[in-house]
């Protein structure tokens, strides 16, 4: 059952944000954000209330002998409808995680496997690149180590664009992919991995970095080419002294780079954080899907039997070249039903 009286509390703080906003007061920018993220809610709540009050309207008709008939058929539709309402309803009191909206920060690192690994996490690469192209969103690769077959040695990549987080998170893990190696001679199946991160970037109000926790370093660049990788000394390695966590870009300008390698770090100090709360707040982190560990096996791509299969809501997909090609829609949005399922069940 819905708590009738949360739902007016939400519509009440709606008409409040929106009053704020036509009245230019308070801050623009975080209204702004309030308004966006409650405005679905409200619609939602507003249907819903309109098909009660609708259904109860009918109800009473049938007291009426002359409108009996008519208020029979309206009741009948509206109870069938009420169900799916209420169910959409309830999605949308989700909780929200405030990094949804966020761009995010993709790493890829080649796992077990040597070159075929590094060749599997370019393929990764390349199905992100394409999902992230048919959605509209940018792609800015920040840090690229190739190996001397193409592969990617170490991957860092800003991916911008609306509601990037929510769509990508679910991605963070160890994918596995089966297959024939193009390095293997004897035709044999090799089982190969690479590991996948996806962090919500960090804004200038998540961390505050202070000055004497970093070892800031300048240095040339090294890898086996690429447009990422250049020689001159203008590449930037940042060390959190406190955490051990290094960041490097390589981009042409120094000062770029410096930039470039802050956000990387305050994304990665803001993800330790999230999960910090997160294990605070719930050790089994019920509420998502898979344990969070970067070091699960979440997903195989089965290239003799033209497979993917996601490990955690046991989702098989023989379509493994589609996927590979960007097409991640199907098993993004499995995923996330399924987070909502644990959600709701969790509320109940």
């Amino acid at each position: 059952m819905i708590p009738l009286d949360r739902l007016q509390q939400i519509v009440e703080r709606f008409d409040y944000v929106e009053a704020q906003m036509m009245q230019g007061g308070g801050d623009i920018a975080r209204l702004g954000r309030e308004y966006s993220e409650l405005r679905p809610v409200v619609e939602e709540i507003r249907a819903y209330r309109l098909a009660v009050s609708d259904l109860d309207g009918a109800r009473a008709m049938l007291a009426d002998p002359e409108m009996r008939d008519l208020a029979r058929e309206e009741v009948a539709v509206l109870e069938a409808r009420l169900p799916e309402m209420e169910q959409r309803l309830q999605l949308a009191l989700l909780p929200r995680d405030e990094a949804d909206a966020r761009p995010a920060i993709l790493e890829i690192r080649p796992g077990t496997g040597g070159e075929e690994a590094a060749l599997f996490g370019a393929d990764l690469m390349r199905m992100y690149q394409r999902y992230s192209e048919a959605r509209g969103w940018s792609f800015e690769v920040i840090e690229e180590q190739q190996s001397e077959l193409g592969g990617i040695r170490e991957l860092v990549v800003r991916i911008g664009g609306e509601g990037v987080f929510a769509r990508l998170k679910f991605e963070s893990g160890v994918h596995r992919v089966q297959r024939v190696p193009e390095t293997e001679s004897g035709g044999r199946i090799h089982t190969s991995a690479a590991t996948v991160a996806v962090l919500p970037e960090a804004e200038d109000v998540d961390i505050q970095i202070n000055a004497n926790d970093l070892r800031i370093d300048t240095m040339r660049s090294s890898g086996a080419g690429g447009q990422h990788v250049n020689t001159t000394d203008s590449a930037v390695r940042i060390t959190h002294l406190p955490t051990g966590i290094v960041v490097t870009s390589s981009e042409k300008s120094q000062h770029r780079n410096r930039e470039i390698a802050m956000q990387v770090l305050k994304t990665r100090l803001y993800d330790l954080e999230r999960n910090r709360v997160d294990s605070e707040r719930s050790a089994n982190r019920a509420a998502q899907v898979g344990s969070g560990d970067r070091s699960e096996r979440i997903r195989t791509y089965n290239f003799p039997q033209g497979r993917m299969t996601d490990h955690r809501i046991n989702l098989t997909l023989y379509k493994l070249e589609q996927v590979l090609g960007g097409d991640l829609d199907e098993v993004i949005d499995a995923l996330t039903a399924d987070a909502q399922a644990s959600l709701l069940a969790e509320m109940s």
